[in-house]
């Protein structure tokens, strides 16, 4: 990490669901919660508790020194609305194999 930046994984107990247009897209009591300094906490779901079969893949990536090569996923109405990254840098490896929203409900 660099100076002064830090990211935290911590597993997440608390039932965390992506909604999008009145239609849940994931759902989970597994999710991970990852801290990065600057930015709000993010969800990362598992894969199985995602309704890939919704979400089709998109040509964009985009990289972050800090976990890697992100690939994203849309809908038809929700360019790029999910991301993960298949194959993250050490430091957040935990990640890996797991799905990520721009908004989520947490209770």
């Amino acid at each position: 990490m660099a100076d002064g930046h830090t990211i935290t994984i911590e597993q997440d107990t608390r039932r965390v669901r992506a909604v999008h247009g009145g239609q849940v897209l994931a759902e989970s009591e597994r999710a991970l919660a990852l801290r990065e300094t600057g930015c709000p906490v993010r969800y990362y779901f598992p894969a199985e508790d995602v309704r890939l079969e919704l979400l089709t893949p998109s040509d964009t990536h985009t990289y972050c020194p800090f976990k890697g090569t992100a690939s994203y996923w849309s809908l038809p109405d929700a360019a790029d609305l999910v991301w993960s990254y298949p194959d993250p840098k050490p430091d957040v490896s935990e990640i890996k194999d797991h799905l990520c929203f721009y908004e989520v409900e947490v209770s």
